[in-house]
């Protein structure tokens, strides 16, 4: 579906020079940067005979095709056929899909839908924007980006995938959460303890919410976890195909500055991240169906309201052909 901003690949990914090819929404893209180092975006497809454009070059900010050279601008249109010689306009119709990009906070951004309806402002999470450093980790799963973004809402998992790691203590059952949305930004508060044989609080019995401690959703991708006011892990789930999601995490922190010594947090954070989100992994990867949905048959509880409430969200915004 269309119409949302979607963080599709770390900016690092698209070079000066060269062009990269990826496939994301189940369409094969092609981005490069043009004279400016502006990102740019097509369909992976020349409009000629066929070849892919990533196989490319990149040359005078546009991108070449290396069959038989037609060249294209960041609109989609083919500006140059080598064979009509450099003095012959370039026929009508001879285009392909443009893709509007953005590049901010460190990722690329598609719009998935009409690129002349997109707004300028791409969404992240307001406290990210200052004064974090950050280290990243990048793989690809074999499921639907909805079984990846669910397993970070799953609040009833820790003890039993992670009970090695954040789940020790065996706090399995789990009181509310309270769910609370601002617009696209869905904030869930947890409160998990040790089962001592006591009746789970529902959400509206919990009065102090807002001091649990919380994560987000920011849709349609962006999620994060508020391990603290200086410690944040952050992740985009970028859309590849009906089975696989490529996962960029971040580790975020602004605890210590000393450039050497931020460095190694950084990368002690993330060493840890990938053993957390390797035990996912494990476990994620076995899920059928591989795309999650309103019914696809399974029975849930009143732990997973952060689950419930995003297929409720994602539902609606499906019925408005408003994500993907």
């Amino acid at each position: 579906m269309e119409n949302q901003w979607y963080a599709i690949l770390d900016a690092r990914e698209v070079p000066r020079g060269r062009p990269v090819g990826v496939t994301r929404f189940s369409e094969k893209l092609v981005l490069w940067r043009d004279g400016q180092g502006r990102v740019c975006c097509l369909a992976d497809r020349c409009c000629h005979r066929g070849a892919a454009l990533s196989c490319g070059e990149v040359a005078d900010g546009q991108v070449r095709c290396p069959f038989h050279g037609f060249q294209y601008d960041a609109s989609g249109r083919v500006t140059l056929i080598p064979a009509n010689g450099r003095s012959t306009p370039v026929p009508a119709g001879f285009q392909v899909r443009a893709y509007a990009v953005r590049e901010a906070w460190g990722f690329v951004w598609i719009w998935y839908g009409d690129a002349a309806e997109a707004p300028g402002e791409v969404p992240f999470f307001e406290d990210l924007k200052t004064g974090f450093s950050y280290s990243q980790l990048a793989e690809t799963w074999d499921v639907h980006y909805t079984r990846a973004i669910e397993n970070q809402l799953d609040v009833v998992h820790l003890p039993f995938v992670h009970r090695t790691t954040i789940g020790r203590g065996g706090k399995s059952l789990v009181n509310g959460p309270v769910v609370r949305w601002q617009g696209d930004l869905m904030t869930f508060y947890v409160s998990n303890t040790a089962d001592r044989g006591q009746r789970p609080l529902r959400a509206e019995e919990i009065t102090d919410w807002e001091g649990l401690y919380s994560l987000q959703l920011l849709m349609p991708n962006l999620w994060q976890n508020r391990v603290s006011p200086r410690l944040r892990i952050m992740a985009a789930f970028a859309p590849v195909d009906e089975s696989h999601t490529r996962i960029y995490l971040r580790f975020y922190q602004r605890m210590v500055r000393i450039p050497l010594l931020r460095e190694l947090m950084n990368g002690a954070g993330t060493l840890m991240d990938r053993v957390v989100l390797h035990q996912d992994r494990r476990v994620v990867l076995t899920q059928q169906p591989v795309k999650s949905g309103l019914q696809i048959g399974e029975h849930l509880v009143p732990g997973d309201r952060p689950i419930i409430e995003y297929r409720r969200r994602r539902a609606e915004l499906l019925e408005q052909k408003k994500i993907f």
